[in-house]
Parts: structure tokens; sequence; C-alpha cells
């Protein structure tokens, strides 16, 4: 009983490409379990952000308004002291004549 050379070499390469389908087969599971993994830490980072997002609003708001009142404060006393310097000016100018 003689084994065929060609019928051997195919046998062969069928058993290696069902290896190689199982294979695949099973890395494509791991591979969703882990996208699966991923796409709810995603998830989860995005409701942590919109979470930290509001607390960024609140203290962006709040920085503004800081900001514009003591415009306001630097504004009135910038005022109140060119009010000061051009009484002074005016009356050294009075004195001399």
């Amino acid at each position: 009983m003689m084994v065929n050379v060609n019928d051997l070499l195919s046998l062969f390469i069928y058993a290696a490409l069902l290896t190689l389908i199982i294979i695949f087969i099973i890395l494509g599971i791991k591979l969703i379990r882990t996208l699966k993994k991923v796409d709810s830490i995603i998830d989860d980072v995005n409701v942590k952000m919109t979470k930290v997002n509001g607390v960024f609003d609140i203290i962006d708001k709040t920085t503004d308004y800081a900001a514009n009142i003591s415009d306001k404060v630097i504004s009135v006393i910038s005022n109140f002291i060119n009010v000061l310097l051009r009484k002074k000016k005016g009356n050294g100018k009075d004195g001399e004549e």
C-alpha cells in the first residue's frame, strides 16, 4: 500500500488551513471581547468628562464675573484719580495767574 505524495501534501495543507481557521476564529472572539471592554471604558470616560466640563464651566463663569467686577472697580478708581489730578492741575494754573 503506497501513499501518494500529492494526497499526503493535500491532507497536510487541509490540516494547516483548518488550524489557521480555528486560530483566526479564536483571535476574532478575543478581539471582539477586547473591543467591548474598550468601548465601555470610552463611554465611562465620556460620562466623567461631561461632569468635569460642567465644573470647568462654573469656574470659567466665576472667573469672568470676578474679572468684570475688578475691571469696574479699577475703572472707578482710575477715574477718581484722574478727577483729583485734574483739580490739582486746575488749582495750580489759577494760583499762577
